[in-house]
């Protein structure tokens, strides 16, 4: 990043962070937890309750779905992650009192995917973020991301389901297309020289393995897999299962989890809501394969949070790094 970009980053962040009014954050950074209505072997309520961010307060276009206030350069932008994740709460909401503005909105987030699903470069259907984001690689608009991938074609799938409306299906068929392709040929796959399958958040290279986006991700694989039982979608969501098993332990600091596999000097050590959602997510993923690994690593970094002194040093390590590589 440009000494100008570290200079446009670090303010934004800041006045994000410290700032007294609403940004991007304020959506993000909801309290992750395991859904108690969830159901692993059917189509039902999200693994996630997202319950405060169906409830969003911040910004909304005039149809009514939600724009997120970056803030500096970036300003008011729509992300199709967090339109697919306020979309899922909705549902969740719905699911839970039947009541009609709950579905008229988490149909109204799932008809912005469906008309927002465009082709990449290589012909792949994909939902693009149009502002360019300040990653350790910068990414230049229009970009996409594994996770907005699946969390997009987990909300499709559930509308088709209450809707039994083909277009949303259609649209999920169009997306998970990006599954079976290598992000070098416009897909978010990745094969290691372990045959270790991975979906990236950010289709960057070499590939960083962001740990949430490709657990997001592959929850998106597993939904596209109970809604059209596709055969080659059960075979990729086995593939991550076991990538993730494989690797747990490469993001296990012995006092903290890592937010990705960055290839630094420095590892990138993730912030305590990011530790908390890996918890979250392995619990899940306990329940979904029924493999004890998920639920030794999560009551383990379970454990880590109960330390003030894991919690300060995995902070001074994120620190550090954002100032040496952002």
């Amino acid at each position: 990043m440009s000494t100008l970009g570290r200079l446009h980053y670090f303010r934004r962040i800041l006045r994000a962070y410290l700032g007294a009014s609403k940004s991007q954050l304020s959506f993000w950074h909801d309290q992750p937890a395991v859904n108690p209505n969830l159901t692993v072997d059917a189509l039902g309520e999200y693994y996630m309750p997202f319950l405060e961010k169906a409830d969003y307060a911040g910004a909304f276009d005039e149809v009514g779905i939600p724009m997120l206030d970056y803030h500096g350069k970036i300003g008011r932008q729509y992300n199709p992650i967090a339109i697919a994740q306020w979309g899922l709460g909705n549902y969740n909401q719905f699911c839970r009192t039947k009541n009609s503005e709950r579905r008229a909105k988490f149909l109204l987030a799932s008809d912005w995917l469906c008309n927002h699903l465009g082709k990449n470069a290589n012909g792949i259907s994909v939902w693009n973020h149009h502002f360019d984001w300040e990653y350790r690689t910068p990414l230049r608009a229009p970009w996409y991301s594994g996770l907005a991938q699946g969390q997009g074609i987990s909300l499709l799938v559930r509308a088709y389901r209450e809707t039994n409306n083909a277009v949303y299906l259609r649209a999920a068929e169009r997306a998970f297309a990006s599954f079976q392709k290598d992000i070098n040929a416009g897909g978010v796959a990745f094969t290691d020289q372990n045959n270790n399958l991975w979906f990236e958040e950010y289709t960057v290279s070499p590939p960083t393995h962001i740990l949430n986006g490709f657990i997001w991700a592959a929850w998106g694989v597993y939904d596209f897999f109970l809604a059209t039982k596709d055969s080659s979608a059960q075979e990729l969501f086995a593939r991550a299962v076991k990538t993730l098993s494989d690797n747990l332990e490469n993001y296990d600091l012995g006092f903290w989890s890592l937010y990705e596999q960055s290839g630094t000097l420095l590892p990138m050590v993730a912030s305590p809501f990011y530790h908390r959602l890996h918890v979250v997510q392995l619990r899940v993923m306990h329940q979904i394969t029924g493999e004890l690994v998920f639920a030794t690593y999560a009551d383990r970094w379970e454990n880590y949070m109960r330390s003030r002194a894991n919690r300060t040093r995995a902070l001074c390590y994120k620190s550090v790094f954002k100032l040496c590589y952002y």
